[in-house]
């Protein structure tokens, strides 16, 4: 992602997009299949997801971003025999892409996109197979939306979840984000974890390397009613990212509030 402003102003922590693309989302309709169980897809979900997208996405990590994961043992342990969701922060649009694989594996990930991550020309064509699930637009296509949720866990899959829903470039703090998302593993009863993407210097390069820190399982309560418990799963997340976040210490992009009018 390169950097096309050293200063952004902002209104609304919530709602406010700095992903700076031109793409024109496709309605996800009830005709949308999310969940193809042919053996010929499958085989194209291997090949993609193992064979051609790994490792180019692990060298470019690497060599280009000097990726370093903390704690990366937390999901294969704690996770080993169940499905999951993995909360993280959303502040590049490549890498964000490409770390959850690196940060679930060996398990296998799915994550929940926003349409436009399916409507590029061509890599929109593929990225359903790397494991895009993109938000439904109306009621049919949400229940096709919930049943593949239902599907994958049931497939002891991770599902990574971005709870902010918008991309702020190299942003080093954590927005506040609703507890919409965190219904999810109430439901199942499955582990959540979270992990945070932070910016921290380099001795010879003005570009900052990326190390991710990975924290859980976080357990819903079950002593609480369902809402309560989804409440509380998403302020013990928070609470733990905005400790992560902490661990920056380069801020390329200055992100300044508008002065109300």
């Amino acid at each position: 992602m390169k950097i096309k402003h050293e200063t952004i102003t902002y209104r609304d922590e919530l709602n406010d997009e700095f992903a700076f693309d031109s793409i024109t989302p496709r309605k996800i309709g009830k005709d949308y299949v999310y969940v193809y169980k042919s053996l010929f897809k499958k085989f194209t979900r291997f090949f993609w997801y193992r064979l051609v997208a790994f490792p180019p996405a692990k060298i470019y990590l690497v060599l280009f971003q000097h990726h370093k994961i903390v704690n990366k043992h937390l999901i294969a342990r704690n996770a080993r025999k169940t499905g999951c969701f993995i909360y993280g922060n959303h502040t590049h649009n490549m890498n964000d892409a490409l770390i959850p694989t690196m940060v679930s594996f060996p398990k296998s990930v799915h994550v929940i996109v926003h349409p436009n991550n399916i409507s590029m020309p061509v890599l929109g064509r593929i990225t359903p197979s790397l494991g895009a699930i993109p938000l439904p637009d109306d009621r049919e296509s949400t229940k096709n939306f919930m049943d593949c949720i239902d599907y994958r866990i049931k497939e002891k899959k991770c599902l990574c979840i971005y709870p902010e829903a918008h991309i702020w470039p190299y942003y080093t703090k954590i927005r506040p984000f609703t507890s919409l998302s965190f219904r999810y593993p109430v439901q199942y009863n499955v582990p959540s974890f979270c992990f945070v993407n932070t910016y921290q210097k380099r001795r010879f390069s003005k570009m900052p390397k990326v190390v991710t820190y990975v924290e859980g399982p976080f357990w819903p309560d079950t002593s609480l009613s369902p809402k309560e418990q989804r409440e509380d799963l998403r302020n013990r997340i928070y609470e733990t990212m905005c400790r992560l976040a902490e661990h920056s210490n380069v801020e390329l992009i200055k992100y300044v509030k508008a002065t109300p009018e």
